[in-house]
């Protein structure tokens, strides 16, 4: 019933079994051995760290100080393996320090995110908590009770800049698909006082950041591991969502999405999926019951089965160069559309336009070059400079710009 994660899973397990071809050294990018990637011309990627180093299955990081980054670390897929990790990469690698565990036993954690009050939030299955960015973890449960079955438990946060936290609750099936393989209408999981296929909203107030409420902006929506805002010239402030939508074996069916995320508003699953031109048709077995009418159609369509993991805009500092000014999407599928990182400019009113830039790619398998790479989180530092978590070879990869 949940083939994409099966197949994801199955080429995932595969992956590691490839662990014994690494990636290749190429001239030395930033002081680390260079990566036989595409990047944008005189930039270069750099090998920072990998399974070597202690990573298991890296989804996120952040950049806490100079040299200094946090990782969130799932482990693997069955609950209690997660880790948040610091990584020193001022640290020689086989040093002592380089690497070490903040906190262990966590329940596939893979949101992380830096808030307004200057503490790092980690969204685990069923929890979203924070702790003061320091030498040494101390845990406070923000959100408590968030379901942690069904086919997408992984919780994305994204700080909005008015200081509210968009936070990913998936649904608990693929298609609304029960045991009896009936697909009812209305589907149960839209229902109720807690929805899943939802994008929640935590708003926080007070010296404090005390949690004042949490509640559903957006529903219609299968799974948002890509959440970000972007800023209009006036100022307007526009959230956006990225969608990993239904499974179909068909390779170019349905169309991921981008959606602008207004609240109230309800995105069509699991009645209507789009198709390759981005128009709203009813989903498999809801043909004729569908009103795709009545939701709101994706701002844009994407390839089918590229697996949206991230949605990212480079820092007000970032002025200049191949990351300003864009909308930044993760593309973790393993098809040949996937695995890498892409971009669209960003017009006057906040809004992705254009042709789609390919920034990072070229991570298809290459005997005694590379193996096949999936890029999975990504993050700015305070130098401009893009990191990329890549979860199949358990590495960290830094795209800097290339030293005359």
């Amino acid at each position: 019933m949940i083939r994409r994660c099966v197949a994801a899973l199955v080429a995932f397990l595969a992956t590691l079994a490839q662990a014994a071809t690494p990636y290749a050294g190429q001239t030395p990018c930033d002081g680390h051995p260079g990566m036989a990637l595409t990047v944008p011309d005189g930039w270069c990627a750099g090998l920072v760290a990998d399974a070597r180093d202690g990573l298991r299955m890296p989804r996120r990081l952040l950049e806490i100080a100079p040299g200094r980054f946090w990782i969130v670390d799932m482990g693997n897929w069955e609950p209690r393996r997660g880790r948040l990790l610091e990584l020193r990469t001022d640290v020689p690698r086989g040093q002592p320090g380089r690497l070490r565990v903040l906190a262990s036993g966590l329940d596939r954690p893979h949101g992380l995110a830096l808030g307004p009050d200057g503490r790092a939030y980690i969204g685990e299955a069923g929890t979203v908590w924070r702790t003061p960015v320091g030498e040494a973890v101390q845990r406070q449960d923000v959100i408590t009770g968030l379901p942690t079955g069904g086919a997408h438990p992984l919780k994305e946060l994204a700080f909005t800049p008015d200081g509210r936290l968009l936070v990913n609750m998936g649904s608990l099936t693929d298609a609304c698909r029960g045991d009896d393989q009936q697909q009812p209408v209305p589907c149960p999981e839209l229902t109720g006082p807690q929805p899943h296929a939802a994008v929640y909203v935590a708003s926080f107030s007070g010296a404090d950041f005390a949690l004042q409420s949490f509640q559903p902006l957006a529903t219609g929506l299968r799974n948002s591991l890509g959440l970000a805002s972007t800023t209009a010239r006036d100022g307007t402030v526009r959230l956006w969502q990225a969608e990993n939508s239904v499974d179909y074996t068909d390779a170019t069916l349905p169309a991921e999405e981008l959606n602008e995320l207004k609240d109230g508003a309800s995105y069509g699953w699991p009645y209507c999926v789009s198709d390759a031109r981005g128009k709203a048709v009813p989903a498999r077995g809801y043909e004729g019951r569908a009103r795709c009418a009545s939701h709101t159609t994706a701002h844009a369509a994407w390839p089918a089965h590229v697996a949206p993991l991230q949605l990212l805009t480079a820092p007000g500092h970032v002025t200049t160069g191949p990351f300003a000014g864009r909308l930044l999407a993760v593309w973790h599928g393993y098809r040949a559309g996937g695995h890498r990182i892409v971009a669209w400019r960003l017009d006057e009113h906040g809004s992705p336009t254009g042709p789609r830039e390919d920034l990072v790619h070229g991570w298809h398998a290459q005997a005694g070059i590379r193996p096949l790479g999936t890029p999975a989180g990504a993050s700015f530092d305070a130098q401009g400079r893009l990191w990329i978590v890549e979860d199949r070879n358990r590495s960290v990869i830094l795209i800097a710009p290339r030293q005359p």
